[in-house]
């Protein structure tokens, strides 16, 4: 479910071996080292362990708050092969929310040193 500033994930695990998940993402403009970004929180738990993560994504790296997430949440227990944009269309929302919120336009420039 998603409401601008905030993404909820639920994923049940249906069989033994599933990995399940219920996941609140929240977001706000924040001030970085570079500038403006996104700050993120994810909370929730995976198969019932807690999980409280915190980072900051530059502007020019907001639109990719999806990996950084997965990233995170992976020393958690979420597979990686788990594939946050497949969220049934919530995720393209977030990331126009994201857009708007950071007045991104296509054709922005990306610091060379966030695209290693």
């Amino acid at each position: 479910m998603f409401e601008p500033g905030h993404l909820h994930i639920v994923h049940p695990a249906l069989q033994p071996n599933d990995i399940g998940y219920n996941l609140h993402i929240r977001y706000d403009v924040s001030q970085t080292d570079s500038g403006p970004g996104m700050h993120f929180t994810v909370e929730g738990d995976i198969n019932g362990k807690a999980v409280n993560e915190a980072f900051d994504l530059s502007r020019d790296k907001a639109y990719n708050f999806a990996s950084e997430a997965s990233r995170s949440l992976e020393k958690h227990g979420l597979p990686r092969t788990t594939d946050l944009h497949a969220m049934h269309g919530e995720y393209d929302r977030m990331f126009e929310d994201i857009r708007h919120k950071l007045d991104m336009k296509s054709g922005d420039p990306v610091a060379p040193e966030h695209l290693q």
